[in-house]
């Protein structure tokens, strides 16, 4: 093989990831099925990169369509809150009926989000997902209390869950929201093992559970079906981490994100494992530390709100409408260029063993 191409696929993937296991050979069995992966891959469009201007009305969810069919993506993730009165929640079953022709003659997916795993929003998120032909759905758990407490609580819901996938023929990945490790997480999906009932890895959830980026992706591993790719500083508080948003891709960012895009791509045996690569730029969101290096073995969880980014200090309101346009784009050809450059080694390689 080509000495230069694989120093080239080794310092791309080795990028910001200290302390990994080296790179893999870049084989051409390799090349081939990673060429594979990224024909097949889903890149979504998410709500929270132009989250301030969906709560000021400048954005509709039906302009979130639009730009994922501009920017050529598969499909878009949407929390049913985004976009306050213009939320999904709030719409008319004929407002929620347009919506549904919009995406389907945009050709996009649409998956679903909601902050809980209660009863009452599960309700309501089933009932909207019927409405519009959804089948795909991320929920997290939202509760205060002793962690051996707030998991039975979680396995009970995730139980009914279970049951109400059955039924209406849905799927529901439970995202690691910066209070539950990924070990944890694992645990209750692997005790359910439940076929319709998986993980969502986000890229930088896991450093408020005071967990490292790979390890808390090779320990959700075999549960993983979505992923939220964004940028992240890592902000040292007391004895555990709390997180920044910053640009993905920037010198901020402290994330391995090549590595842990590959490894996520390359996840499943004969098809691909995870069916959304969702693109959640959240630039300049602040996340506290959740969980401590000397915690107790069963450590209180406090309560978290929903995800939210106020204004930055010295932003005003009319800046940050714009830049959110600005920062989306951003990520977009960020990613964008991440996958070029996994086809051009992968091409590469090929064209190296056929020359050879």
């Amino acid at each position: 093989m080509n000495n230069k191409i694989q120093e080239r696929f080794n310092a791309l993937l080795s990028h910001k990831a200290t302390g990994a296991e080296a790179p893999p050979v870049l084989t051409q069995a390799l090349a081939r099925q990673l060429l594979a992966r990224l024909q097949q891959l889903r890149l979504f469009a998410h709500a929270y990169p132009l989250l301030t201007n969906l709560t000021h009305g400048r954005v509709t969810p039906a302009d979130m369509l639009d730009f994922a069919y501009r920017h050529e993506l598969q499909g878009l993730s949407l929390h049913l809150l985004d976009g306050e009165e213009n939320s999904l929640s709030q719409m008319t079953a004929a407002q929620l009926q347009a919506f549904a022709a919009k995406a389907k003659a945009l050709e996009l997916d649409v998956h679903l989000e909601i902050s809980s795993t209660r009863k009452k929003d599960v309700d309501q998120v089933i009932s909207i997902a019927k409405a519009l032909g959804v089948r795909n759905i991320r929920v997290y758990s939202r509760y205060e209390g002793m962690l051996s407490r707030v998991m039975d609580i979680i396995e009970t819901d995730l139980h009914y869950l279970a049951q109400q996938a059955d039924e209406h023929d849905l799927y529901f990945d439970f995202e690691q929201h910066e209070e539950l490790k990924s070990g944890e997480i694992a645990d209750l999906l692997t005790r359910l093992n439940h076929p319709r009932l998986h993980a969502l890895f986000d890229f930088g959830n896991m450093i408020n559970a005071c967990e490292q980026p790979l390890q808390a992706l090779q320990t959700l591993a075999p549960h993983i079906r979505q992923t939220h790719l964004k940028g992240v500083r890592v902000v040292p508080e007391q004895n555990g981490f709390g997180h920044y948003g910053v640009l993905q891709g920037s010198d901020e960012d402290d994330l391995p994100n090549a590595r842990m895009l590959f490894e996520l791509l390359m996840l499943g045996e004969s098809t691909p494992q995870v069916i959304a690569f969702i693109l959640e730029q959240e630039n300049h969101y602040v996340a506290p530390a959740f969980r401590q290096t000397d915690e107790a073995a069963d450590p209180f969880i406090a309560y978290r709100e929903m995800s939210d980014t106020p204004l930055p200090g010295g932003y005003s309101l009319e800046r940050m409408l714009a830049d959110e346009h600005r920062w989306a784009n951003n990520q977009v050809a960020y990613v964008r260029g991440l996958l070029a450059e996994f086809r051009t080694l992968a091409e590469l390689t090929l064209d190296n063993r056929s020359n050879a």
